[in-house]
């Protein structure tokens, strides 16, 4: 049992509520026989869908809650309402606890993140949290992070994104230096913001262990594999990510339109049928469904709110994975060397904690 790793689930978060959740645990579950799940949510409706996964049933609690995050509600209002009694604050709590080894919700972004910090708090020395994500490029992925955990970020809070990043990185691959760079609107050093500058210039003075700094890069170098971790602030990360998911929608729908146009675009779609099924599964958002909040003290997945089976389980997969790879161990280990002072007032507050 102790090779085991507990999820906590927002049973009726997201656009499908339980139908997905409960079946992409499953699916989890089939693919990786030694996940546990506690599931948090109107009873009623949760135990009758878990009933329909025996396999499920038999590693599974569930947690009646009687208030569920509206996918609409605004943060603070979710907070007010939902604050020790909702089920996506347990599913977090459950974290908190010991309970749990990760959290996933499909919910409401902003609430999520929200109580996330409310319950978790950051690590030692880390401000903001981050959202991270998967970025699929033409050499493998890239992690891109802020994608809108916050508006706006300092020097010092783009480095600890850097940080957080490459900690994921190397949780994800056995790359021990990945390669990070610094979004901006153009590679030269005199170019962006004063923050990004600096941010750049600390980076290279400290040169980390875990970390190949190589740089700014460009909108255009996200796609293609030129890092393995995109810094940026959450306003710019998040509209380059619904850009990017825009475009592979628009990309998409292209290519229906060209290939049922005329007879020939017909045969040839026949011919090439294998190819574009690899495309399709490429530009498919279920297969990196699962940003991570980054920077707390413990893992929270935000599935999208939209995601069907597969792409549920692809986040609780993602979960797994930032588990058995020790993240929270590497990010807390990469900021210590950038940031001695934060990690020692950190050590001195858990040993007055624990007094």
């Amino acid at each position: 049992m102790a090779d085991t790793v507990t999820i906590s689930v927002d049973a009726m978060g997201g656009d499908h509520g339980p139908s997905v959740t409960i079946a992409g645990s499953a699916a989890a579950l089939a693919r990786i026989p030694d996940l546990r799940f506690h599931f948090f949510g109107d009873e009623a409706v949760v135990a009758p869908a878990l009933a329909a996964h025996a396999d499920l049933a038999r590693v599974s609690e569930v947690h009646h809650c009687d208030v569920a995050v509206n996918m609409a509600e605004k943060p603070s209002q979710a907070l007010r309402r939902g604050r020790w009694k909702s089920g996506m604050w347990r599913t977090i709590e459950a974290v908190k606890k010991g309970d749990a080894d990760v959290a996933v919700s499909a919910g409401n972004t902003g609430a999520l993140m929200v109580m996330s910090h409310f319950c978790l708090r950051t690590m030692p020395g880390i401000k903001r949290p981050a959202l991270a994500g998967v970025w699929p490029t033409l050499t493998g992925e890239c992690i891109v992070l802020d994608l809108g955990a916050s508006i706006g970020a300092d020097a010092k809070e783009l480095v600890d994104y850097a940080i957080l990043g490459s900690a994921m990185a190397r949780a994800l691959s056995d790359k021990e230096r990945p390669k990070v760079g610094l979004l901006n609107i153009g590679v030269e050093e005199i170019k962006g913001l004063e923050e990004v500058r600096e941010a750049g210039r600390l980076l290279r003075e400290a040169n980390p262990p875990h970390i190949d700094y190589v740089g700014f890069i460009e909108g255009d170098d996200l796609g293609k594999g030129v890092v393995d971790v995109a810094v940026t602030e959450g306003f710019a990360g998040n509209i380059a990510l619904k850009t990017a998911e825009g475009t592979a929608r628009q990309i998409a729908e292209y290519l229906r339109q060209e290939m049922s146009r005329t007879l020939p675009a017909r045969l040839g779609y026949l011919l090439a049928k294998g190819a574009f099924a690899t495309l399709r599964e490429k530009l498919d958002p279920n297969r990196v469904n699962g940003a991570i909040m980054l920077g707390l003290n413990g893992i929270v997945i935000k599935s999208h709110g939209g995601a069907k089976v597969d792409g549920f389980c692809s986040a609780l997969l993602r979960g797994h994975a930032m588990v058995k790879n020790g993240v929270v161990a590497k990010i807390r280990q990469d900021h210590a060397y950038m940031h001695p002072e934060g990690a020692a007032a950190g050590n001195a507050a858990d040993a007055v904690g624990a007094v």
